[in-house]
């Protein structure tokens, strides 16, 4: 049984979520202290006036255990994620957040003795005043080693946080605002922490500002052998704790791979490649030991299908899927000899294909991760086609044909990037336009709505600009659908680019086709007009067969004469 077998509190599920839970308490932490140390900017008053309400938040019984708590189930799991982790090749950003996670408690144990706990056990005045002062006058060594501290524990947070909502829907729309976040945050804090230390250099301030109480007491704590001793006991604890969790992390590894040399299995791929590991790896662990290119958005947590592989041979003598990689194999509908490469640990040789990485690819980076490797999402299409566009143009030199197109596609492009939405692909004389990347469905609606207004306004006044030259009126045809479609880079070699497959720009393409079958300017079907509430007051709607779909759809056909008129929807 593996570790991931376990149910319960136990699951894998479950410490992945304490992972992250204790993560997140930790992250506030941080974010409030740092907030606090950018106070220093306007005086060290103010920096201590708002340490009182940080200290009243996690200097309290129920603050005290929920932090430390926190740190030290964070700590733990971290280490068993590098224990039960059977290769650590692995891309940049997790072996960045790796590495900075080692080094954040060689960098603050001193800094928590200094002040968490020299402040419980022997009185220590633990202000801005007295911190700063240490800091900044007397060890400056160890000043800088906190400022190394901080940036440390920041960029793993953040990276942190980044992996997490990097997929969400919303994240593209937020992620400037939290990159200024994650920039501003620690040039804060350093900048006051160097202003307050600068303030206590001025002699005028030494002789009036410090506080004679900390003075005495902190003195007292520095100099009284028995005290310093008890604290080195503490500092040596601490560090020996730390440094032997590591230890035997790093033993318990090197003895497993000593004994799984004498236990190998080869996993085979399409391409020829025979990738030999210790049994109880992963396929996916496998593909990164070989640096073949392998997907996997999630970082191998089983939260995604993108490492998926098909088994070519017998897949019924694999070890049968967990809990959690059944969930995700369901919810993509997933043959029975579809497997997760990051879950699946095989017994015995095996052959498998990664689904979505062609065998023969070479242009995408062993290890790599695909910035959008696909998933699902609730969009808006919209297709614009020219009608009669060969009866156009059979008579023009090819100079005017690229002419005309050139004016056809500024027209669509401006009009899709002011309404908000996305340029897709320009096909022929056609184009397709996405909406609601990163926004609602129902805003997304409303954008796609004035997009087709504003480029029938557009036309119209190419149109009229062009009549004497053209043999037959420009016209354009344009049709709208919304639905769930799957989003992600597709192409091969260096030809790729983010686009958007499945039925719903199959039924945008064929409304598209409908306009021109109807003379119609604009054709949206029913959801489209729900979602973006609009005004359909002489707007003829009918049902219709759409290929591909059992049931008709029922759409709304906007004529010429109304088309450049945006319906208006509720805000």
């Amino acid at each position: 049984m593996t570790t991931a077998s376990v149910t319960g509190i136990f699951s894998e599920r479950s410490i992945r979520r304490a992972r992250l839970g204790s993560g997140l308490v930790i992250f506030v932490f941080v974010l409030l202290h740092l907030s606090n140390h950018a106070l220093g900017l306007v005086s060290i008053a103010a920096a201590d006036k708002a340490r009182h309400l940080f200290l009243a938040i996690w200097r309290n019984p129920a603050g005290t255990v929920l932090f430390y708590g926190s740190v030290l189930v964070h700590m733990t799991l971290v280490l068993r994620a590098i224990y039960i982790r059977r290769s650590l090749v692995m891309p940049k950003g997790e072996a960045a957040q790796m590495v900075l996670g080692l080094l954040i408690p060689l960098l603050l144990i001193d800094h928590v003795i200094g002040t968490r706990i020299a402040h419980e056990l022997y009185g220590y005045i633990d202000n801005y005043e007295t911190i700063v002062g240490m800091l900044w006058l007397r060890t400056p060594a160890t000043g800088v080693r906190q400022a190394f501290g901080l940036i440390a524990v920041w960029i793993h947070g953040c990276i942190g946080i980044h992996y997490w909502l990097r997929y969400r829907p919303w994240y593209g729309g937020f992620a400037p605002l939290l990159l200024a976040l994650a920039i501003l945050a620690p040039v804060l804090s350093l900048l006051g922490f160097v202003e307050m230390g600068r303030t206590l250099a001025d002699p005028a301030y030494q002789l009036t500002a410090i506080e004679p109480y900390a003075t005495t007491v902190n003195s007292h704590y520095v100099s009284d052998p028995a005290i310093r001793s008890q604290i080195a006991m503490v500092r040596a604890g601490l560090y020996g704790a730390f440094s032997a969790s590591l230890i035997i992390v790093v033993a318990a590894r090197t003895q497993r791979r000593l004994k799984e040399r004498l236990d190998q299995v080869a996993v085979h791929y399409p391409g020829g490649e025979v990738i030999r590991v210790p049994r109880g790896f992963t396929v996916l662990e496998a593909s990164r030991l070989g640096g073949l290119p392998h997907y996997s958005v999630c970082g191998g947590k089983g939260q995604c299908s993108t490492c998926r592989v098909q088994i070519l041979g017998d897949y019924q003598t694999l070890p049968p899927p967990d809990k959690l990689e059944q969930t995700t194999l369901k919810r993509i509908n997933a043959g029975p000899d579809v497997r997760l490469a990051c879950q699946l640990r095989p017994n015995t040789d095996v052959s498998v294909a990664p689904l979505l990485v062609p065998a023969v690819e070479a242009a995408l980076p062993a290890n790599s991760q695909e910035t959008s490797p696909g998933r699902e999402r609730e969009i808006v299409v919209l297709f614009v086609d020219i009608r009669h566009f060969t009866t156009l143009t059979e008579t023009r030199l090819p100079f005017d044909v690229v002419f005309l197109l050139n004016r056809y596609f500024a027209i669509i492009g401006k009009a899709v990037e002011q309404a908000g939405g996305r340029l897709d692909k320009f096909i022929g004389d056609g184009a397709m336009a996405l909406f609601g990347l990163n926004a609602a469905p129902e805003e997304a609606c409303r954008q796609a709505l004035d997009a087709a207004a504003a480029i029938n306004i557009g036309i119209e006044k190419l149109a009229a600009e062009l009549a004497e030259e053209l043999t037959l009126p420009l016209r354009i045809a344009i049709g709208i659908h919304t639905g769930p479609a799957v989003i992600g880079t597709m192409g091969y070699g260096r030809v790729r680019s983010m686009t958007a497959i499945g039925d719903t720009v199959n039924v945008a393409s064929r409304l598209e086709s409908a306009a021109k079958e109807f003379d119609a300017a604009i054709v949206f079907s029913e959801p489209v007009a729900r979602l973006a509430g609009a005004d359909l007051a002489g707007i003829e709607s009918r049902e219709i067969s759409v290929r591909g779909r059992a049931l008709p759809l029922k759409v709304y056909f906007v004529p010429r004469e109304k088309a450049a008129e945006p319906l208006k929807g509720k805000a």
